[in-house]
């Protein structure tokens, strides 16, 4: 069985720009199922923070790192939306 506190934060190398990664995120957690949607609470060049239902925070953060941008992503409760969102972006090359 996988340990649940594991699964809080998250990371991914994708070839995608730190920027467009932060857009992804923003528009993939707006659009997502009602329960399980997050806006922005605030952001800066190189992360958002995202508030859901019940006041569930959603950070993900995006820096380049070697070519490649690493992305991170930290939720409790929406672990698994983080997880589906970082297999939205392009592997790193």
């Amino acid at each position: 069985m996988h340990n649940q506190s594991s699964r809080t934060h998250q990371s991914h190398r994708t070839s995608t720009s730190p920027a467009d990664v932060l857009r992804a995120a923003r528009e993939f957690f707006a659009h997502g199922s009602s329960i399980y949607a997050a806006f922005v609470e605030k952001e800066g060049p190189n992360h958002l923070v995202l508030r859901g239902q019940g006041g569930e925070e959603v950070v993900i953060a995006a820096f380049v790192d070697g070519g490649d941008t690493v992305v991170s992503g930290s939720s409790y409760m929406f672990d698994q939306q983080v997880a589906r969102f970082l297999t939205t972006l392009a592997p790193a090359a």
